[in-house]
């Protein structure tokens, strides 16, 4: 008998997503690049970590749906944050969740486009979206990023760009999980 496991079942819902072109709703502006699927809350402190962010950086998570990347990294580090998503249902819910965790003062969300979104401020970056998104915001990121600003993934690569780090571990619900670390270099990669 076969075993699917979350991660592949996870992994084959973002494919048929992308297959399809994107997915959206009827409140979008646009197609999204991913559909919202909420990073779980340790892997959110796992990429936090293998970024290494400290008070000195400024988060940006692009694609933030409920806004938990920017709010623990303000919460746990003192981080500032920005998080971007399309979805005006996700930023008012963002909003209200920093608001409950008490660091409203230290984090904004915006809705908009993130193939749109100026990232030149960040020191650190966060994705979770699938491949094709990835290498949509490559160009942007490496244009925008400061030499040493960090962009990190959950899951998704970014093509020919080798990553400095890869951790693979298991979380807390027992899925493989692999987060991907790429350091800015002042290189613009199409």
């Amino acid at each position: 008998m076969w075993r699917i496991h979350r991660g592949s079942a996870f992994a084959g819902a973002l494919l048929i997503a992308a297959a399809c072109g994107s997915v959206g709703t009827a409140t979008d502006q646009r197609p999204t690049l991913a559909p919202y699927i909420p990073t779980p809350q340790d892997v959110v402190e796992r990429m936090l970590a293998v970024a290494e962010v400290t008070s000195q950086d400024t988060v940006f998570d692009l694609g933030s749906g409920d806004g938990r990347v920017v709010i623990t990294a303000a919460k746990k580090y003192g981080a500032h944050g920005v998080g971007i998503d399309i979805d005006k249902d996700r930023i008012n819910e963002s909003r209200r969740n920093a608001r409950d965790a008490g660091v409203s003062s230290l984090v904004r969300f915006d809705q908009g486009d993130i193939l749109n979104a100026d990232v030149s401020s960040a020191t650190v970056v966060t994705l979770y979206l699938v491949s094709s998104a990835n290498l949509k915001l490559r160009p942007i990121l490496t244009r925008q990023l400061k030499p040493g600003a960090r962009v990190v993934s959950h899951s998704f690569g970014m093509g020919d760009w080798a990553p400095e780090k890869v951790d693979r571990f298991t979380d807390a619900r027992g899925d493989e999980r692999v987060i991907y670390l790429w350091r800015a270099d002042g290189k613009v990669r199409p």
